[in-house]
């Protein structure tokens, strides 16, 4: 049966679903003006992340409408807690077919709710249009953080340590299990990695803490390679890491257990949301108390270097035996031939 095309028009949908989730913002004017205000708090500047996820790309189109709410704006939180910024509050455009149910947008708020209440944001404006397309969630997100003091992607020195937070490939590899790849693995690994895709842990708490101590830092969204490579190429250096050193949970070690060509996926899937970034030699015992403090796990699993003529802003991932390992791709990229 085909299903119903919700019974409101845009505007009874936003005042029922989406207004609610701008009380206790005053500068959104309870979603009835055509802008929002919002002021920093002195000697502080807004910090702007945009981001769009899209369905049967970002998300599948079966996953519970509440969960897909809340990566599209976990993904921007991440990316504002690799800046060091704290959030404060988030614009939202919502494209929909026009078979979706007003049960789905029901759900989709509630799920934005409970993660305004976890992150201490507000909703404070956005749009809504029909599509013939897939669902299309696109998210800014907005956040504060000292002048002049954001983690930039440049700005790391030869020597620098490379260190990452929680655990890599955990997303991917929960992809790889919706995808029915891994039918071997048990089911609280499987349970485990699946939740990780579909619900990403932003470090809010945690980025703040790192202005002063990371000198180039970002989100791992596109795969570690991928994005340790854009800290390379902005900052104008190579790195080298080992994959030994590479944080993985023990529900990833169980599925590469299986097939040690899923190590890839992991290294390069990507969907992490974990902050990656370096800080100078002289800075682990400040990263290691940081980690203790927050109950975060911070990794260090590499090394800045000067590139070689050879491979300018190069990142090498050693394996075991230190050979240099090869990958088909590094990372997720949008308009690629690869699938």
């Amino acid at each position: 049966m085909t299903p119903k095309p919700s019974p409101s028009g845009e505007f009874e949908l936003i005042e029922r679903y989406f207004a609610p989730l701008s009380r206790g913002f005053p500068g959104a004017y309870g979603l009835l003006d055509d802008a929002a205000v919002i002021s920093p708090a002195p000697k502080n500047e807004l910090v702007v992340k945009t981001d769009v996820i899209v369905g049967g790309i970002d998300f599948l189109p079966d996953d519970p409408a509440d969960l897909v709410a809340r990566k599209g704006l976990r993904v921007n939180l991440s990316d504002l807690a690799a800046k060091g910024a704290v959030p404060r509050a988030y614009l939202l455009d919502l494209i929909l077919p026009n078979t979706v149910q007003e049960e789905w947008i029901a759900g989709f708020a509630a799920g934005l709710s409970q993660d305004q209440a976890e992150y201490g944001v507000h909703l404070i404006g956005g749009d809504m249009s029909s599509t013939s397309g897939p669902i299309t969630i696109a998210v800014t997100a907005f956040g504060e953080a000292p002048i002049g003091r954001i983690i930039r992607r440049g700005g790391a020195q030869a020597g620098d340590t490379v260190f990452v937070t929680g655990t890599i490939g955990d997303a991917a590899l929960g992809l790889s299990v919706l995808r029915a790849a891994l039918p071997a693995l048990d089911a609280a690994s499987a349970a485990y990695l699946v939740d990780r895709y579909h619900l990403p842990r932003p470090r809010v708490a945690l980025g703040p803490q790192l202005i002063g101590i990371a000198t180039a830092g970002l989100d791992v969204s596109d795969g570690l390679v991928a994005d340790l490579r854009h800290i390379c190429s902005v900052s104008g250096l190579s790195a080298v890491t080992e994959a030994r050193w590479v944080p993985l949970s023990p529900a990833a070690c169980t599925a590469i257990a299986g097939d040690p060509q899923r190590l890839a996926i992991a290294l390069t899937g990507g969907d992490d949301y974990e902050i990656l970034f370096t800080a100078p030699p002289g800075a682990e015992a400040r990263v290691a108390e940081l980690s203790r403090s927050s109950g975060v796990p911070i990794t260090p699993i590499g090394r800045m270097v000067v590139s070689s003529e050879a491979d300018q802003s190069g990142v090498v991932v050693l394996d075991d035996l230190g050979q240099a390992l090869g990958f088909a791709s590094e990372g997720w990229t949008h308009f690629s031939d690869s699938p």
